[in-house]
């Protein structure tokens, strides 16, 4: 269902779940593994998420899996206030998008295929989204089908394309190509070429910086969005003095800047 495999400090993670190329639960814990081992392994710089079926990244969730939670949950016989009570924590889904979303490692959706609903919700979980060229399409297209992008679209796309925007897109469940996908900002760029190899040469890039500086970084403009300017840059300064006491790295990479040619680009 998932394979792995590595380019150099490259984790490349590739999703097979034929013939549909749904997202299901079984997909979910085994890539909530995946991703958690990649943490924890120091031989891994970034991770490059892909999908394996021809025209296919994540198709969408498994909707025949989301009708059969909806009939076990009306068969409990519970209050619907005690579902919604219920719902306010943390599900194996929600974890796992947690997870890449907040991953100290800079994380790259390769998307080379279909990638709608649950597919986009993770690739919005994704640091960055490299879309290729194909005849496919790109977007939350929920309400099509009488729901609504329940894990985290209506939370993380506008925070990348902007209220109005999102409104858009999840309101009309609008899908895009992938090129308009990022005129739209749906992703950060368009590839010609081959999307697999422009995501390896982006993680090889990234593993060439400090990971901690990375990991702060990231975790600080992430946070940014939910905090006031003056805590986010209290934050920003006790990160900042954290690295210089305890990242020999960072030290390091500032010596050698000052015995080059002057130029940090």
């Amino acid at each position: 269902m998932i394979m792995m495999s590595d380019d150099g400090p490259v984790a490349i993670v590739t999703f097979e779940n034929p013939p549909m190329g749904y997202m299901n639960m079984e997909m979910v814990k085994e890539l909530d593994r995946i991703v958690a081992a990649y943490e924890q392994d120091d031989n891994v710089r970034a991770i490059v998420f892909t999908g394996g079926l021809p025209n296919v990244f994540i198709r969408h969730y498994d909707v025949a899996e989301i009708i059969a939670a909806g009939d076990f949950v009306k068969s409990t016989g519970r209050s619907v206030d005690d579902i919604v009570e219920s719902a306010a924590a943390e599900t194996d889904i929600s974890n796992l998008f947690n997870r890449v979303d907040n991953c100290p490692k800079p994380t790259i959706a390769a998307i080379n295929g279909m990638c709608m609903g649950g597919g986009f919700e993770f690739a919005l979980c994704c640091d960055f989204r490299i879309a290729g060229q194909g005849a496919y399409t790109i977007g939350l297209p929920e309400t099509n089908i009488g729901i609504f992008p329940g894990a985290g679209g209506t939370q993380r796309l506008p925070r990348v394309i902007g209220e109005a925007r999102a409104l858009e897109m999840i309101l009309r469940g609008r899908v895009a190509g992938p090129q308009e996908a990022a005129e739209l900002g749906l992703v950060h760029r368009f590839e010609t070429g081959d999307v697999l190899a422009a995501a390896i040469a982006l993680g090889k890039e990234l593993a060439q910086k400090a990971p901690r500086s990375l990991a702060a970084a990231k975790m600080l403009v992430k946070s940014a969005t939910q905090k006031t300017l003056s805590q986010g840059l209290a934050d920003e300064r006790a990160e900042f003095m954290r690295l210089l006491a305890d990242d020999p790295e960072a030290m390091d990479a500032m010596k050698e800047f000052l015995t080059g040619d002057g130029e940090i680009a």
